[in-house]
């Protein structure tokens, strides 16, 4: 049993003068303090107390001495011409020592900090530091220290040694045997003389008179609990259900390609093969030749005109059909420039009806290259934008470690398991589910490109009419992207502050901007945007995020920016849609909104008719009162996080373009495959299950560490994750499906041919 005495002593003087001055001598160390004792505060703002109490550092007995009584020297003066009353009680602690699982409940104030020990029990190697209070305020810091005297209990030093933390509420920290060679460590409570570390109101600056003091009592009750932490072995459990998760992904992926062959070799030995099989992957060597439906749009590709519009090269002359080698002559300017090109592109896309062989009408090849430069530029985005990431963070944690300073990192202390040099393991293993899913949907892809390759090389030139054209350079991209969402969150996870939030939202940025693109280019192969105007756009957004981190948490100017682009950005991106492109800005970008105001007023006002392209219309309409919207709310309520108001704006915009897609599908008598309709089902659950676990906040860096710390709550998941790391397991299933709808939403189409297919 340890002994510690504490010392009490008051003085009714408050003659700031002439303290009274207490020096206690001990046989390892001097302790001192004066009476008034003087706490500074914000804008040098001073506060006095006149009762002081403060506990000694304790001496434990040793093997060899044993118990022995100590020897404690209590020294008093003051250099006060006059005598001042004081008051001295030496008392010995009956509670100095805590128990595992036994809640202590204490009173602290400023001027009467405690502190206690504890020991590690033989079998527990970690043990978390549970404390709680019924009361906000005052703020309060719980400090975790070696067994090292002096023991630094008081506001202006607390911070000098050991791990730390504000808390209102509640607090939690969690300590390793490993950390502590001697076994045992102080947990030491100090109640600050001020509340604005913890959300409190900020004192007004004094002018003139700083020596102002004030006789405050300022108690806090609490209650600390000391609880083991897991076992290693709770470790091993949650690695091996984080991969199984979502290697049974795997499996199954492997079981439905392996009924799809089946199905395929018997379609193949009963020879009924259509020329396409329905899941994207042609299988027929024969084409189907079918003479141009009457009624059908003009520029629909016939194989018997000889004259009009482009017409198809013969077989012997056409580079084959599975060729993609590069050729300085194969550029795509080579059929954009020539003045007859863009007169007929001006032609065919102006119609009123138009259908998938009026827009693409380029080159495979050349188009499937455009295609790839998605690809390969995410990859070097993704190297570039990770390593200096990856470099930030870990001086984040670097700081943490070494100043115990755990403020810095907005975790739930309450389900933080560190593992190394890490604080959080579990919210950076949570996120493999992004990896290994980005991973698995690439073989996915690749599995498709490579069957359609081989497709495409024994097929006649003519059977290339059927079908969506397949593109896969930008799915290529989206798998990129979810593998870097999961290695960019576990960076950001590894010390989740107001800092570096954008790392964990610039890649969903991405995801959801390429998502967009690839929807549009299903039926708009020719009139996509390329890769480096679709990813600049994707840098001026980010580069958006970080002003608005900087600047969108007060600044009006901001907001009136950002809100004058969006609205601005949405009615030329209209304008464009509107028109599939083709119209000519000329010298100023003002003609795109001087054209879209021209489109208003003749088709709305002056004739009162109904708009040329009325699907469009409606969509671009209900598109842009979502913009504005978000402008307006944007413009009023200045959210803190800006970030995720802007990945709002994205999924917004997402999710209105794929409902509208797939209303328009099957108002086009088209129908959805099972395989399609299976992953639109999964994916509204999953996604349903996930944001109900990402709306349970346990975290916030919009607060104070100390206010945020309020909503740390227990695991809920193998006693390892919390609801943020499910929120990671099932967005991360969510997107995986929401990619699997985007490659399979079409395949019924494989066996239609494109002058028959509809572009909405």
């Amino acid at each position: 049993q340890v002994d510690a005495v504490r010392v009490y002593v008051n003085s009714s003087s408050e003659n700031l003068q002439y303290p009274v001055l207490f020096v206690v001598r001990q046989q390892k160390g001097v302790l001192s303090w004066q009476v008034p004792l003087i706490f500074r505060g914000l804008y040098q703002k001073t506060y006095n107390y006149q009762e002081v109490s403060r506990t000694l550092c304790p001496s434990e007995p040793t093997p060899e001495t044993g118990p022995s009584d100590q020897i404690i020297f209590v020294d008093v003066a003051s250099m006060a011409p006059f005598n001042i009353a004081y008051e001295l009680l030496v008392t010995r602690l009956e509670n100095f020592q805590l128990e595992t699982n036994k809640a202590f409940n204490f009173t602290a104030s400023p001027s009467q900090p405690q502190y206690f020990l504890y020991k590690f029990p033989q079998d527990v190697d970690s043990v978390i530091i549970k404390v709680v209070s019924d009361a906000v305020y005052p703020c309060t810091v719980v400090s975790v220290q070696d067994i090292v005297c002096p023991v630094y209990d008081l506001d202006h030093n607390v911070e000098f040694n050991g791990v730390y933390q504000s808390m209102t509420k509640q607090a939690a920290i969690t300590v390793q045997r490993k950390d502590f060679p001697g076994e045992q460590f102080f947990v030491v409570f100090v109640i600050k003389p001020e509340d604005y570390a913890c959300g409190g109101s900020v004192p007004s600056s004094i002018h003139g008179n700083v020596n102002r003091t004030w006789n405050l009592q300022r108690t806090k009750n609490l209650q600390v609990t000391i609880v083991p932490s897991i076992k290693k072995s709770v470790y091993v459990q949650a690695m091996f259900f984080s991969f199984l998760s979502f290697l049974s992904f795997y499996l199954g992926s492997v079981v439905v390609a392996f009924v799809h062959y089946i199905r395929v070799r018997r379609k193949a030995s009963a020879g009924r093969l259509s020329p396409e099989d329905g899941s994207g992957i042609m299988t027929s060597s024969h084409p189907i030749t079918a003479s141009t439906p009457e009624g059908s749009s003009y520029g629909a590709i016939d194989e018997s005109s000889s004259s009009g519009g482009r017409q198809l090269s013969s077989p012997e002359r056409r580079p084959p059909a599975g060729s993609d080698t590069d050729s300085s002559v194969e550029e795509e300017s080579d059929f954009d420039t020539m003045p007859e090109i863009e007169s007929d592109k001006n032609v065919i896309r102006t119609k009123v009806f138009l259908y998938l062989s009026d827009l693409s009408r380029k080159d495979r090849r050349i188009v499937s290259k455009k295609y790839k430069i998605y690809f390969w530029n995410i990859i070097t985005i993704a190297v570039f934008y990770a390593l200096p990431v990856i470099q930030l963070v870990i001086t984040y944690q670097t700081v943490v470690n070494v100043t115990g300073n755990q403020d810095i990192c907005y975790y739930n202390f309450l389900c933080a398991h560190p593992l190394g040099v890490l604080s959080a393991f579990n919210n950076i293993l949570s996120n493999v589910g992004h990896m290994l899913l980005g991973f698995l949907f690439l073989l996915i892809v690749l599995r498709r490109d490579i069957l359609h390759r081989r497709a495409m090389e024994m097929k006649d030139v003519y059977t290339l009419d059927y079908g969506i054209p397949k593109h896969f350079g930008l799915f290529y991209a989206m798998g990129i992207a979810l593998m870097m969402e999961g290695v960019l969150s576990a960076c950001y996870h590894v010390c989740p502050n107001y800092s570096n939030f954008q790392f964990d939202t610039s890649f969903m940025y991405m995801i959801a901007g390429l998502c967009m693109l690839k929807l549009y280019q299903t039926r708009h192969p020719d009139i996509n945007a390329s890769a480096y105007s679709a990813y600049a756009s994707f840098a001026v957004v980010i580069c958006l995020a970080v002003l608005g981190v900087v600047f969108g948490k007060n600044d009006m100017w901001f907001w009136v920016i950002f809100s004058m682009i969006h609205v601005l950005a949405s009615l030329a991106l209209s304008t464009q849609i509107y028109y599939m492109g083709r119209f000519k800005i000329g010298k100023c970008y003002l003609g795109i909104f001087r054209r879209a105001a021209m489109v208003l007023y003749t088709d709305c006002i002056q004739q009162c008719s109904r708009p040329m392209y009325m699907d469009r219309m409606v969509l671009l309409i209900v598109g842009n009162l979502v913009n504005w919207s978000f402008a307006i709310f944007g413009l009023v309520y200045r959210p803190r996080d800006f970030a995720s108001y802007i990945l709002g704006i994205f999924i917004c915009n997402l999710l209105l373009y794929l409902a509208f897609y797939i209303i328009m599908k099957l108002r086009s008598s088209e129908k959805l495959l099972p395989i399609p309709l299976f992953c639109i089902v999964a994916t509204a659950v999953v996604w349903a299950a996930a944001l109900y676990f990402f709306f349970q906040t346990l975290s916030s860096w919009e607060e104070t560490p100390a206010e945020s710390r309020e909503k740390n709550r227990p695991c809920i998941l193998l006693g390892f994750f919390d609801d943020h790391d499910v929120w990671h397991f099932l967005s991360a299933a969510a997107l995986f499906f929401s990619f699997l709808v985007l490659l399979t939403l079409d395949d019924d189409l494989d066996v239609v041919r494109r002058d028959k297919i509809p572009v909405f």
